[in-house]
């Protein structure tokens, strides 16, 4: 399991910028953004190099922030490797609320879930990686 930030973002001109910057002038380096938005705000989920001082930076910069444990998963970064990977975690019957993916490589790619039941999600792990997926821990990212 790895730490993501997520960050509930007005739907304003220059928000995101400022949110960026914020990270940025922290000195933390993101590692894989993605955004949902509707009509009033934005929900912005980060993997960051360094979780607890990004947090303060957009605390003190006003932003409302929080951490929320995903699975980040490599995979074969190749057609079927993400359908491989969600097979196995339908024979698991693990919920998939959300996620997002990005290549790490030519050959891999990262793919990063929010699965229901952060102990379901835990006790998976062995089994993901007994299917020949490597899960990634914060320091791996």
């Amino acid at each position: 399991m790895i730490d993501q930030i997520t960050v509930f973002l007005e739907n304003t001109e220059g928000r995101l910028a400022k949110l960026t910057r914020a990270i940025s002038d922290a000195g933390v380096n993101m590692k894989a953004l993605t955004i949902a938005e509707s009509t009033d705000y934005g929900l912005v989920r980060i993997i960051v190099d360094d979780t607890d001082r990004c947090l303060e930076a957009l605390a003190a910069a006003d932003f409302r922030a929080n951490r929320t444990e995903v699975s980040a998963i490599e995979v074969p970064n190749r057609p079927g490797g993400l359908a491989d990977l969600l097979q196995i975690l339908d024979d698991m019957d693990l919920n998939v609320e959300y996620g997002y993916c990005f290549s790490a490589t030519d050959q891999k790619a990262v793919d990063v879930f929010k699965i229901q039941g952060d102990a379901a999600a835990s006790r998976a792990t062995f089994r993901i990686e007994e299917a020949g997926f490597r899960v990634l821990r914060q320091g791996d990212i």
